[in-house]
């Protein structure tokens, strides 16, 4: 695997994964988390910050693919 498709490779899993963290900010997709003790609600506010550095991350991903 060369740098370029290595690059565009990660550029997509982060867009993807910045995709999906706004649809669950904006549909409200609720997260639990079920441990021996206890079961947690993640809040939605992790998933505003998830999806602003995944687009960040995407971003910089396919300018740097660009220029190889």
């Amino acid at each position: 695997m060369n740098p370029r498709s290595y690059t565009l490779l990660a550029a997509v899993i982060f867009a993807i994964i910045a995709v999906l963290q706004l649809m669950r900010g904006i549909l409200g997709w609720p997260v639990m988390v079920e441990t021996a003790w206890a079961t947690l609600s993640i809040p939605l506010w992790p998933s505003w910050v998830a999806c602003a550095a995944g687009a960040v991350l995407a971003w910089l991903g396919f300018t740097t693919a660009r220029k190889l």
